[in-house]
């Protein structure tokens, strides 16, 4: 399951809503200089103390897995929703086996009512149960019968009514308008991780697989889908407005995994060219806007069955857009539900950046047929082995399909330095958690599940190679097939693949929390260079001091000048630190570790190393992936007080000749971060200031309209430049912008897809009371959803503390459907310092009706963090602290301790730092001497 709004949401958000920008310093001196230095800084230990007195984890609650005596073979299932009244009633018949004679049945069973429940022995006689237990709590029913049921096969009979729900899990009701504005409802399911059981009883664990057979009582002129073909449709002798329809029998499967679809739904439709049907279900009358999923996804099934030598095991695939839909998409097999702004795509008025995004969420959700659905994790503690995997070979099925992307540069920006942030916290976890109650399962639908999981895969891939790599999946897939596995098996079969220790290697990274940081230092001896390498454990507050320390299994590639993108050698750090010899290496060439930034640790160089490689940035010779990663690693060296910020300042102004849309991006969010911290000072404008300089070249060289010969990537770095420049109040991009918009509202000259967002973010930010009220206009005037998202993502840059209550209020109304509310209020609480304290306020006045529309899944965390990071002063820990412990969130307590260190991080950061800011962006404005 994809979680569109932790994981890449948060991407678009800044790359549509705060583009970026260059520098107005033509040569930096520190370039030509040999006095620059990086100052290796300290962060004290009582400011280490002082976080963990914040923060301390509660203790989880004692959880029982459900007994082994009773097990599913297979579920005959028929549901009859009701999409007026919105309950459903159903019947289901279990095929079980009883492992040893037991007077009760234990399943899970949330929100169900059971009428009757009996149980037909083979050959023998029915015996009705005589009571239905409901543990509540964890979510699980106890069926208990008069006498002992025998060992020995059997059937299960229940009958239970249930509701269609609007919380966005189970089997819920969707909101959407027909093509003549009227509100309909269809009915849909999510049910991932543990909520299969709100649909009907069942063993709710991936672990406990069976065959199911599906049949649905539903309206007769509406669409309905699941996992499997329609192999029966015939009226309803109960009532002729209804349809029975019949689908075939599924593989076995996990319950989480089961989905059905009753609705108003137009298709397109194609083959792959290994003989699979395809289909993409849309809103009505928007068919067309399903073209390039259909046309992703075609060419995305033969890639996997090749890459994998394993061919699609069942004989369709269906992707359906869904209005109200909490996650991404979700990879339910061979019908795979996402957002509508995850599938569709209208070729006038969708932009690149959209087209990207379906692109990586159809090559996810398709990856998951195979790694996830054919072969599936044990249990939740090995969700990353489901998640990680399908986060990395997105980007290779994306590469496949469009080269033009450049993804795997984007990956480190996207996913890579995304996972180091929350892995360098104390409130970070292993990418192999524990988890026991089905509350604390969506705690790990997170960053390190899905960015660190795919970025120890990209690691382990380039560590293995790609010949190996396929050979050991092919392995794996082939053995555990309608089976369920274990991290460990998986390494079992890479080990065997490719001779190499994987388990010893991987099991340092999946089971221990971090990762490390690598000190490198050298010295030229005669022609050869010798590099001293250490490892220790990096953290966000500063250099390591626990009494022990660490340690991973280091793949480590070390480049030169004399060829960049080629590796000269390998080594694995298996120790706190070695030698190593670099061979042939002059004296004035420099030498890299991590070229292509694949290895994921941070790099802190000595100073001359660092200072050989910084005119690499400016003369472009170090790669683009490589540049960005450099310049990350320093700025989280000074966010955590081992170097000056002031330094990476500095270092910035070298970007000035920077072509490269995701270097750019990345620089962008790291200077969103750091205006974020100076809102809470008195000179943030200051660093507009300095935003502007920066972004000006680039923008200058851009320009407003695409010119023959671009790209893609060109589209992409456009928006983001214009709109950073916008944002910071450049004035010749704030008057073009204000005079864009103007055509654009009155229909003279409607602005292209790509522009929409850079010009939406800057007339608002600098707008009033009527500019708000005509995007209002135009939020409800827009046909699609993903204009409604663009919108949504940008209203919170208004400046007047009464607009911000206007679009907090408008947050929650009937306008805004209830999974984008969270993007609205993050939007305003990440756009300045009035709008981060008036999103807290509100999010704090109306907790009750945000936890409950969103029942304590992934949306609040991501509600959370989006709300509170930002705010750097000790007290405001304390009060996010308080707020949570008297409004306990089970499934949002990890984030919140993580949000807490993040604020204390933030107010460290600030008291360190600020005065050194302020003193360089003062004497930048400075006249000349």
């Amino acid at each position: 399951m994809l979680l569109l709004l932790s994981r890449r949401v948060s991407l678009s958000f800044v790359k549509q809503v705060i583009p970026r920008g260059p520098n107005l310093f033509s040569k930096p001196a520190f370039l030509n200089s040999r006095s620059f230095k990086f100052k290796v800084k300290f962060s004290t230990a009582s400011a280490n103390a002082t976080i963990q007195n914040i923060i301390t984890m509660p203790e989880r609650r004692p959880f029982v897995r459900l007994p082994t005596d009773v097990y599913p073979v297979n579920y005959g299932l028929c549901l009859k929703p009701d999409l007026i009244d919105f309950t459903f009633e159903g019947k289901l018949e279990a095929r079980i086996e009883v492992v040893q004679g037991t007077n009760q049945i234990v399943m899970n069973c949330a929100d169900i009512d059971i009428i009757t429940a009996s149980f037909t022995p083979e050959g023998g006689d029915e015996i009705n149960a005589t009571g239905f237990n409901y543990q509540n709590e964890d979510e699980k029913v106890t069926l208990s019968f008069p006498t002992a049921l025998q060992k020995g096969a059997g059937s299960l009979k229940i009958d239970f009514v249930g509701e269609l729900n609007d919380k966005m899990k189970g089997f819920y009701r969707s909101k959407y308008a027909s093509q003549s504005g009227e509100v309909r409802y269809a009915a849909v399911t999510q049910f991932e991780a543990t909520d299969a059981r709100r649909a009907f009883p069942c063993w709710d664990e991936p672990a406990i697989k069976a065959t199911f057979d599906i049949t649905l009582i539903v309206p007769k002129d509406r669409v309905a889908l699941s996992n499997m073909n329609v192999i029966d449709r015939k009226p309803y002798p109960e009532d002729q407005d209804l349809v029975e329809v019949k689908f075939a029998t599924t593989p076995i499967m996990s319950t989480y995994l089961v989905a059905f679809v009753i609705g108003e739904y137009d298709f397109v439709e194609g083959q792959s060219s290994d003989g699979i049907a395809v289909r993409v279900y849309t809103p009505l009358g928007k068919a067309e806007q399903g073209k390039f999923a259909l046309e992703v996804a075609t060419k995305t099934l033969p890639f996997y069955k090749d890459y994998f030598n394993v061919p699609y095991p069942l004989p369709k695939i269906d992707l359906i857009a869904i209005a109200d839909f909490a996650a991404g998409a979700m990879e339910n097999w061979g019908l795979v539900t996402y957002r509508e702004t995850a599938l569709l795509i209208d070729p006038k008025n969708s932009c690149s950046s959209s087209r990207q995004w379906v692109a990586l969420v159809v090559g996810h959700e398709l990856a998951h047929q195979w790694f996830g659905n054919l072969v599936t994790m044990e249990w939740w503690t090995h969700l990353w082995l489901n998640e990680g995997f399908a986060s990395w070979i997105e980007y290779l099925c994306v590469d496949h399909c469009f080269p033009e992307y450049d993804i795997w540069t984007q990956f480190v920006s996207a996913d890579y330095t995304r996972a180091l942030d929350l892995d360098a916290l104390d409130n970070s976890h292993p990418i192999e958690v524990n988890v026991g109650h089905p509350s604390e399962v969506d705690e790990i639908f997170d960053a390190i599940s899905y960015s660190k999981g795919a970025s120890v895969i990209r690691m382990l891939h380039n560590y293995i190679g790609d010949e190996d790599f396929r050979k050991g999946m092919h392995s794996y897939l082939l053995k555990f097939q309608h089976k369920n596995a274990s991290t460990e098996d998986l390494w079992d079969c890479l080990e065997q693949a490719s001779g190499k220790p994987i388990a010893a290697v991987m099991s340092s990274w999946t089971k221990q929390m971090g990762f490390p940081i690598i000190v490198v230092d050298q010295e030229q001896q005669g022609e050869d260079r010798v590099l001293k390498i250490s490892q220790t454990k990096f953290c966000a507050s500063g250099p390591h001091n626990g009494e022990e320390c660490p340690s991973w299994m280091v793949p480590i590639s070390i480049c030169t000048s004399e060829d960049p993108g080629c590796t000269k050698m390998k080594v694995l750090l298996d120790q706190a630190e070695t030698t190593v010899t670099v061979p042939s290496v002059a004296p004035e060439q420099w030498v890299k570790i991590n070229p292509g930034t694949v290895g994921f640790y941070r790099i802190q160089y000595s100073s001359p190393m660092l200072e050989s490689l910084l005119p690499g940035i400016r003369d472009l010779s170090l790669l683009p992936v490589d540049r960005l990663g450099l310049q990350n690693d320093l700025f989280s060296l000074a966010r955590a007080g081992m170097i000056s910020t002031v330094e990476v300042l500095k270092l910035m102004e070298a970007f000035v000749n920077e072509p490269n849309y995701t270097v750019w991006s990345d620089l962008s969010s790291n200077l969103g971060v750091l205006s974020s911290l100076l809102s809470h000072t008195d000179y943030h404008e200051d660093i507009q200031e300095f935003i502007r300089d920066l972004f000006t070249p680039i923008g200058l060289k851009l320009g407003w309209d695409s010119k023959p010969g671009e790209g893609h990537l060109d589209a992409l770095l456009r928006g983001l430049v214009l709109g950073k420049l916008g944002k910071a109040g450049h004035k010749p991009t704030l008057e073009e912008a204000r005079r864009r918009f103007k055509d654009h509202v009155e229909g003279k000259q409607v602005l292209t897809a790509d522009l929409r967002s850079p010009v939406y973010l800057t007339v608002l930010k600098h707008g009033d009371s009527t500019t708000l009220d005509t995007m209002f206009k135009l939020h409800k005037q827009a046909d699609m959803q993903e204009e409604k998202n663009r919108i949504e993502r940008v209203l919170g840059a208004i400046s007047a503390p009464d607009l911000i209550q206007r679009v907090l209020t408008f947050a929650l109304s009937e306008e805004v459907r209830p999974q984008d509310t969270v993007s609205v209020i993050g939007g305003v609480a990440g756009s300045s310092k009035h709008g981060r304290k008036a999103a807290w306020k509100f999010v704090k006045d109306n907790w009750e009706e945000l936890h409950n529309r969103y029942q304590g899944g992934f949306l609040i965390s991501r509600l959370i963090k989006l709300t509170v990071d930002g705010f750097a002063v000790d007290k405001m820990a304390a009060e996010v602290k308080s707020f949570f412990e008297s409004h306990h969130t089970p499934s949002a307590e990890r984030t919140v301790q993580q949000c807490c260190e993040n604020i204390m991080l933030n107010a460290n950061w600030l008291k360190r730092d600020a005065d050194d800011i302020h003193q360089y962006l003062l004497q930048r404005k400075a006249p000349p001497v």
